[in-house]
């Protein structure tokens, strides 16, 4: 039998992240009883879970925790918090995944650090595992090893920064989302051009994904409800190669449309740029019920989705992205801003489209640095969040630099994918969907050093990307080998890993005005492993600044 809108909620993670609590405040939300395995494992046994382990050793343990495990999930309407290790067990896994919709507690090792008890607390609380004279050692083992087994989750909520009601709410939102998107009749139907679901507490918007898709645009407007008169704000140049067909297919559709370029280029992504469409907007009288349509890369993507946001309160928004970056990126998320001359994208907001339409084909007519440039954020995905993604492009790395059609547009797809679901989890980057931003403190520290004139995005997060490797080296986090396999794919795909003629001063200034400053601590995406993230707020400047002298060497 498959899951039901009944069918147990499952919480799964690592000791500290709030799961027994969790449980009891999901259940009371949805008027369900709330199952803790862990309590069960005591009333089975009648001791405690250290005198369990003491005297019984884990194997009992793990058998008693199974039979625990077996009986909730015979129930319905029910909210089950699972032990840390349940995960370990096939069996369990296979149980879980089947029985009902899986939810990950996700916290890093310093938080849990601080949410467990101490020995001298109370010491019948401590965890037998961590009863050690380094318990913060021993989570950060023990985390590493059972990531790859929590990822088997439906819906992953990042614990680290969310009050108890926050987390309880955002489980709720991801049975909601899982039920929305699995059960029959939940669901619009589309065909197979279609890959996933946007859905986040303002929007739900379908992403398509295929070669050959943008005759299709018209229609999919259509179909997703939307009407009035149609403005395409394009790339100059991007408008010369797809201006026509886009507008042909609009128009067949029964929408009337107008359309305004802008000079291509982050240059153009300014707030006199933004005023410039403002101002056209006007003149073409445009209404709430009409549609603009981003054509173009990631510099369309997020101007005109900041354009859409604020223009008349909201206007529908269409995203058609042309570049590569954009596909699998700027175009995802409602993601909008424009730059301030000091640091990118200082100025925006968060406002989701109503579809996003990517022809892979278009992808053909981009100049080879573009081209390559965009690889980086696919490439970013698969590093941090996906280590099947990073198998895949490291194997087809051949046939991506040549765009081969089936290999690309199953890369696009895979990173779409993983872009909507940390969407969907985390729309205002509260807690998951910062891990997207990996190799962007950096990246985002030169173009604003440069002028945004120097450096393509992509190129950017490629050097980026090799910085922050350098920089979990250097912290422990992770060994030389995983900055050999940053250096092996970004440059399987001609992606730059080191820069000159740019000053560390300058590079240092832009990240300490970075948008994930909080408390006046620049938030770092590191890793401990390959789709192992995580955040530090206490990397020492002169660890950074060692890093950079190394990255704008040019050596």
């Amino acid at each position: 039998m498959g899951k039901r809108a009944d069918s147990p909620v499952i919480l799964i993670g690592f000791s500290g992240t709030g799961k027994s609590m969790v449980a009891q405040g999901v259940a009371r939300s949805l008027g369900w009883e709330a199952v803790d395995t862990d309590d069960e494992v005591v009333r089975l046994a009648g001791k405690s879970i250290p005198d369990i382990f003491g005297q019984d050793g884990e194997p009992h343990f793990r058998k008693l925790e199974r039979q625990a495990l077996e009986d909730a999930c015979q129930k319905t309407r029910v909210v089950i918090a699972t032990g840390g290790g349940a995960v370990l067990d096939p069996n369990n896994r296979v149980l879980m995944r089947s029985s009902g919709v899986v939810v990950c507690l996700e916290a890093n090792p310093e938080t849990i650090y601080q949410r467990l008890p101490k020995q001298e607390e109370s010491p019948i609380a401590v965890r037998p595992l961590l009863a050690m004279s380094d318990p913060m050692e021993r989570i950060v083992e023990l985390k590493q090893s059972r990531q790859a087994y929590y990822a088997m989750a439906d819906w992953i909520v990042q614990t680290d920064h969310l009050t108890l009601p926050e987390v309880c709410h955002e489980v709720v939102r991801g049975r909601r989302y899982w039920l929305r998107t699995h059960e029959v009749g939940e669901s619009p139907k589309y065909d197979e051009e279609h890959v996933c679901d946007v859905v986040t507490a303002t929007e739900r918007y379908p992403i398509f994904v295929s070669w050959g898709l943008l005759r299709a645009l018209g229609q999919r407007v259509k179909e997703a409800g939307l009407n009035g008169n149609a403005y395409v704000v394009a790339d100059a140049a991007v408008f010369s190669l797809y201006g026509e067909a886009v507008m042909t297919s609009l128009q067949e559709a029964g929408f009337g449309v107008q359309s305004f370029a802008v000079p291509p280029g982050e240059r153009s992504k300014t707030q006199g740029t933004v005023s410039h469409i403002y101002d056209w907007l006007v003149d073409c009288r445009v209404e709430r019920g009409d549609v603009l349509v981003a054509l173009g890369g990631g510099v369309i993507s997020d101007m005109v989705g900041f354009v859409a946001a604020t223009f008349l309160r909201g206007l529908s928004l269409v995203q058609v992205p042309t570049s590569l970056i954009a596909m699998t990126d700027a175009s995802v998320g409602g993601k909008s801003a424009v730059n301030h001359a000091k640091a990118k994208n200082l100025i925006g907001s968060f406002y989701q489209p109503r579809l996003v339409l990517s022809d892979v084909q278009a992808l053909a007519t981009l100049r080879e640095r573009e081209l390559t440039s965009g690889w980086a954020e696919v490439i970013k995905h698969g590093l941090v969040l996906d280590p099947e993604l990073n198998a895949f492009l490291v194997k087809n790395a051949k046939k991506l630099v040549k765009l081969e059609p089936e290999a690309t547009t199953e890369a696009v797809r895979r990173s779409v994918a993983i872009k909507a679901r940390i969407v969907s989890e985390d729309e205002r980057e509260q807690g998951r969907r910062i891990l997207l931003n990996y190799g962007h403190t950096i990246a985002h520290g030169l173009e604003a050093a440069t002028g945004y004139g120097e450096f393509l995005h992509g190129e950017a997060v490629s050097v980026g990307m090799a910085g922050a490797a350098m920089l979990s080296h250097e912290l422990g986090l992770v060994s030389s080998d995983v900055v050999k396999q940053h250096r092996g794919i970004l440059g399987a795909f001609g992606l730059p890993m080191s820069c000159s003629d740019v000053r560390v001063k300058d590079v240092l200034k832009a990240v300490e005005l970075d948008k994930k400053v909080k408390g006046k601590s620049v938030r770092w995406v590191l890793l401990r492993g390959i789709g192992q993230p995580v955040i530090r707020q206490d990397v020492p400047r002169q660890a950074v600044v060692k890093v950079l002298e190394e990255l704008l060497s040019d050596l």
